[in-house]
C-alpha cells in the first residue's frame, strides 16, 4: 500500500500556503512539513474564473478564505509569484474592491515568500485544471 496523497493537518506545526493563477483559474495548496522532513499536501484548492473575475487578483483572497479553518490564529508562510500582493498591503487608492481585499488579508498572520512560477509546480497545475471548485 502506498502513502496517502493528503496528510492530516498537525496544528502544532506551521503551515505553508502556495498559490498560483492562470487565465482560466486559481489554485492553492496547503502544505506542511512531515516527520520525514518533506513537505506534504494537506488541502488542494481550485476555482475556475468567470470572465469578470479574470480581471482581478483574487488568488490569495480566495485561498485564505477557504483555508481559514486551518490557518486562522497562527502564523504561516504564503508562497506566491504575485508581486502585486506586496503592493496590496500598502494600497492607498480609492478602489473599494482592493481596499476590501487588503482589509480581508489583515486578519491573517503571514509572511510573504516569493516563489518563482517555475518552482510553483503544484499550485500552477491546480490553477490550470478545468473542473468545478474543489477542496481536499
Amino acid at each position: 500500500m502506498s502513502d496517502p496523497v493528503l496528510r492530516a493537518p498537525d496544528f502544532d506545526k506551521p503551515f505553508v500556503v502556495t498559490t498560483d493563477a492562470s487565465e482560466r483559474g486559481v489554485g492553492a495548496v496547503l502544505i506542511q512539513e512531515g516527520p520525514d522532513q518533506e513537505f506534504h499536501p494537506v488541502v488542494f484548492l481550485s476555482k475556475n474564473l468567470s470572465e469578470r473575475e479574470s480581471h482581478w487578483l483574487i488568488t490569495i483572497v480566495y485561498a485564505l478564505e477557504k483555508l481559514h479553518p486551518y490557518i486562522w490564529g497562527q502564523r504561516f508562510h504564503l508562497q506566491t509569484d504575485h508581486a502585486v500582493l506586496k503592493w496590496l498591503h500598502t494600497v492607498t487608492e480609492n478602489n473599494k474592491k482592493l481596499l476590501r481585499w487588503s482589509l480581508a488579508l489583515q486578519h491573517f498572520d503571514f509572511e510573504i515568500q516569493h516563489i518563482s512560477g517555475a518552482s510553483n509546480k503544484v499550485a500552477d497545475a491546480v490553477s490550470r485544471e478545468s473542473f468545478p471548485e474543489s477542496t481536499g
